[in-house]
């Protein structure tokens, strides 16, 4: 079973998705430069809002490289010798197969787990805190040796433990899939985890999420502002700053789906998270907003135009209802037009059979080519037909 979830959304001047020279990102679609919102920065927008939409924060994931750090800390708070603990942690992590920048006190890189993570690595490393000790006092040791063999002087200002991963004993595999399990995880059951270590702990996600990119061709264009120092003398004139920001304004589509078969199966079968996530992912889509440039620009809109599918098997991205560029002025209204009569074709064309439900909405005009029974009136009506039609 699957939820496809398509949105229409405009964006007055905005920089909601900048890339590495800071103008917003762009991608070239048949034949035109369009306007673009990564799909990783829609599913961080929408993973921000899951805690708002019936998931509690024990449910949902971090994404980090401060395991070391923060269960070091909790060890301190109980107790242990606050320095001697990072030390501990981080020979802990490599036991478990995870590499850490000595330098930084860090994971090599970022590890996306449940908030339980921390709890348990702190349990690890306390109740195994004589064995880890030990051998990190024997890095240690080598790592002297070494220096002094080489004529360098150590002065203990440099951390001895070092990135090396070791090879995972059947126990500490154990441990390591207790701090790594996503069974109650939402969001990593949702979009899934790579762990290039130890491809065991990877998760299938069971939601794909695409580029939203927008329906017409767009041309990046640049604010030039300034700034005058208030204390400034009277007789005195001029700018204190100047500098420009990057901006666009665009009518995006932008498209989801969810794979509650696979979201089952990530969540061990429990049914009641199952619903709860599968209700969390529909609303926070709907609500997410990136948050590039908003406190400058304030593009906080909301989608205009909602089409839902559930279907047994299948995905359809309406992309292509946009691969030639919309020109009409009235966009808002012909991207709708393009998307409906798109999806009108698709489904006459391949026919019925997969489809089970189908519900559209338009905040601020018709929802054409769709039969009347399709549409509703509401965002509570859209995502109660959704969520009914998946359950039954």
């Amino acid at each position: 079973m699957i939820i496809e979830l398509h949105l229409l959304q405009s964006f007055p001047v905005s920089n909601l998705n900048r890339d590495d020279v800071g103008q917003p990102k762009t991608a070239t679609f048949g034949g035109h430069t369009r306007g673009r919102v990564s799909s990783q920065c829609l599913k961080r927008a929408a993973r921000q809002l899951f805690n708002d939409y019936g998931l509690d924060k024990s449910e949902t994931a971090v994404r980090t490289k401060r395991l070391l750090e923060r269960a070091a800390d909790a060890l301190a708070t109980s107790g242990r010798d606050a320095e001697l603990a990072a030390k501990v942690v981080a020979t802990g992590l490599q036991q478990l197969g995870f590499g850490v920048d000595k330098n930084k006190g860090l994971t090599e890189y970022l590890l996306f787990v449940g908030r339980h993570a921390i709890d348990h690595l702190t349990s690890y490393c306390d109740t195994n805190w004589d064995t880890l000790h030990a051998i990190a006092a024997k890095a240690d040791a080598d790592a002297d040796a070494a220096k002094a063999k080489r004529g360098k002087k150590t002065d203990g200002a440099e951390p001895k433990t070092n990135g090396k991963v070791s090879k995972p004993s059947k126990e500490a595999i154990a441990e390591a899939r207790r701090i790594l399990d996503a069974s109650r995880v939402a969001d990593i059951a949702l979009f899934g985890r790579m762990i290039a270590d130890n491809k065991d702990f990877s998760v299938e996600a069971a939601s794909q999420v695409a580029h939203a990119i927008s329906t017409h061709a767009v041309v990046n264009e640049f604010d030039y502002y300034t700034a005058v120092d208030d204390l400034k003398p009277k007789e005195e004139s001029g700018a204190d700053m100047i500098g420009t920001i990057d901006f666009n304004s665009a009518c995006y589509y932008r498209y989801a789906n969810l794979n509650l078969d696979q979201l089952a199966n990530n969540l061990a079968g429990d049914q009641d998270l199952i619903t709860r996530t599968a209700r969390a992912w529909l609303y926070s889509f709907i609500h997410a907003v990136p948050s590039g440039a908003q406190n400058s620009m304030a593009a906080r809109t909301m989608p205009d135009t909602l089409l839902g599918v559930v279907r047994d098997r299948g995905a359809w991205n309406l992309a292509n209802a946009f691969q030639k560029p919309v020109t009409d002025p009235d966009i808002m209204s012909a991207s709708t037009d393009r998307l409906t009569q798109h999806f009108h074709q698709l489904r006459t064309f391949y026919g019925t059979t997969d489809l089970r439900t189908v519900a559209a909405a338009s905040v601020s005009g018709d929802v054409p080519h769709l039969d009347d029974t399709d549409i509703v009136a509401s965002i509570d009506d859209f995502t109660s037909r959704i969520l009914t039609g998946a359950t039954a």
